[in-house]
């Protein structure tokens, strides 16, 4: 069960839709996550009341159509999958959104079943783990 955050710098409701479609259906694609596994905090910067920052770390010139991908999930995925994903968030973005793929920031943390609770205060991955 993934949890996405997206920030994206001066986003309107319908681009910040599309980014959390493209991310999404990358999750569905290349790791396999239910299609009914969706949770999402779509957030839009202003750049006046709210910002993104960014530079060109590692020679990626990124621009004002940054955004800002964060992937919460449970532990056991290997690189190549990770790279995956990575890849094809960054062609559904520009597809979906028109972000170009090297304004697509991705980080991935992972934890453990313990770390979740999907509803009335129940750990149910620690309790599936259990049973």
């Amino acid at each position: 069960m993934p949890l996405v955050r997206i920030d994206a710098l001066g986003a309107d409701p319908a681009r910040l839709d599309a980014l959390g479609r493209a991310v999404h259906e990358a999750l569905v694609e290349t790791l396999g996550i239910p299609g009914d596994d969706h949770f999402q905090i779509l957030t839009g910067h202003d750049g006046t009341n709210s910002a993104l920052r960014y530079g060109s770390y590692l020679g990626v010139q990124r621009d004002d159509g940054i955004v800002h991908v964060a992937i919460t999930m449970r532990s056991g995925r290997t690189a190549a999958q990770k790279q995956a994903l990575y890849r094809r968030i960054a062609e559904l973005a520009q597809a979906h959104a028109g972000t170009e793929p090297r304004n697509v920031f991705v980080t991935v943390t992972e934890n453990g079943p313990a770390d979740w609770s999907l509803g009335h205060g129940v750990a149910q991955y620690l309790d599936a783990a259990c049973s």
